[in-house]
């Protein structure tokens, strides 16, 4: 059926899918890498603390396509972006396994990360687009999707990691799949009209007086540490245990595994919660729950249950954080694809610093390595909670001036 012929709802839900699978592409290229770090540090003949630069370098490139994506979904058609995009994505991910050299596997991070930060800004924004007010439970739908990846890979690993250079099979089988959404999403058209939710955003920033940059930042910051704490905690976890002879490579692998598939539960159960409850009642409970145990992991000898236990429910708390950060920042904020890159740019900035500061410090604290991830995981929460306190406070103060005017 031509997209001229297909019904406003249908349409509606053919793009959310599309938006979807794209986020299933994200969480399963986000979550590969931790399981398989040790891997990849013995393909380039270089320590686990250095390989972690990969991480740090591909958020760079992450930032730049959030930029990118911010400044092009305003002025094209998203569809055509969004596709083209993941294709370069997964033909960065055919070459992760098979690079020998540091600098390369770096180019390849980097490149990869753009890719991905122009789809996450246009998969997010393209989604509000599509549902308008009514994008709460769709948008934690979403990132149920990027949960749904992220826990698949580290069991793709799991699996082939056993075998002679099986962990490459893993990064091949994620780019198969990028590919196809790519693909699929570059066939689709449809795409929502940019000018016309340009147009609104700009009155809106007119009707305030111009862009509100302070909620604007207060957001980006509240995504800054909420992701720096999810992406050190799932990408390290892995090699954490390992150190510290909690788990045999496999185990741990299944351990990362176990904290995305309860992170993914989360996320599916939050979209119903969405629907009852609000941004302002959600997020302090779940920030609230995350605080009490990271510092349980502070506070007990580290043992193979206690880390279980702790990574399970960290990923089921931690879930509905993100969606329901970026919902209250569409509610503080007009939202044009521009505005959205400045929120994003604090989730391409927490994805870079404390995930890349994670394997130095862990590899220098030595004998209090047990400490390393769990503080800088409740610091990093610590930080999510004061930002959305701020948020939350600046947000009722625009409330109760609109109503006195």
């Amino acid at each position: 059926m031509h997209n001229a012929q297909m019904r406003p709802d249908a349409l509606r839900w053919r793009n959310t899918f599309g938006y979807y699978s794209l986020f299933v592409c994200i969480g399963l290229g986000t979550a590969i890498l931790g399981p398989t770090i040790p891997d990849l540090a013995r393909q380039t003949g270089t320590t686990v603390a250095r390989i972690g630069a990969i991480i740090f370098v591909g958020s760079i490139g992450y930032t730049g396509g959030t930029l990118l994506g911010g400044r092009l979904f305003d002025r094209l058609r998203g569809h055509a972006l969004l596709g083209v995009a993941e294709l370069i994505s997964a033909g960065c991910l055919v070459f992760f396994p098979v690079t020998r050299w540091l600098w390369l596997l770096l180019a390849l991070s980097c490149c990869r990360g753009v890719a991905d930060g122009m789809v996450n800004t246009g998969g997010n924004t393209l989604l509000v687009w599509t549902h308008g007010e009514k994008a709460s439970p769709f948008m934690n739908g979403l990132h149920f999707c990027f949960g749904l990846g992220a826990v698949l890979s580290p069991l793709l690993v799991g699996w082939l990691i056993t075998l002679p250079g099986g962990y490459r099979w893993a990064y091949w089988a994620v780019a198969a799949f990028d590919a196809l959404a790519g693909l699929s999403v570059l066939a689709m058209g449809g795409s929502p009209d940019p000018r016309e939710h340009t147009r609104r955003a700009r009155e809106a920033h007119g009707r305030a007086g111009g862009i509100a940059y302070v909620p604007i930042a207060l957001s980006g910051l509240y995504l800054f540490a909420y992701v720096g704490a999810e992406i050190s905690f799932g990408s390290w976890v892995s090699t954490y245990a390992r150190e510290l002879q909690l788990a045999t490579a496999a185990g741990a692998a299944f351990l990362a595994s176990a904290f995305w598939l309860s992170f993914t539960i989360g996320r599916g159960i939050s979209i119903a919660v969405a629907i009852r409850f609000t941004p302002r009642q959600v997020i302090p409970a779940a920030l609230t729950a995350c605080l009490a145990l990271s510092a349980v992991l502070i506070l007990l000898p580290p043992s193979s249950a206690l880390l279980w236990t702790i990574a399970v429910a960290l990923g089921f708390f931690m879930a509905p954080l993100w969606p329901s950060g970026f919902t209250l920042a569409g509610q503080v904020v007009a939202l044009s694809a521009f505005t959205s890159g400045l929120v994003l740019l604090g989730d391409s900035f927490g994805g870079m610093v404390l995930p890349a500061l994670t394997g130095t410090v862990m590899e220098a604290s030595g004998e209090h390595m047990s400490l390393s991830l769990p503080l800088l995981v409740f610091g990093s929460l610590a930080v999510c909670l004061l930002a959305y306190l701020a948020l939350a406070a600046r947000g009722r103060s625009a409330v109760r001036a609109s109503t006195e005017l």
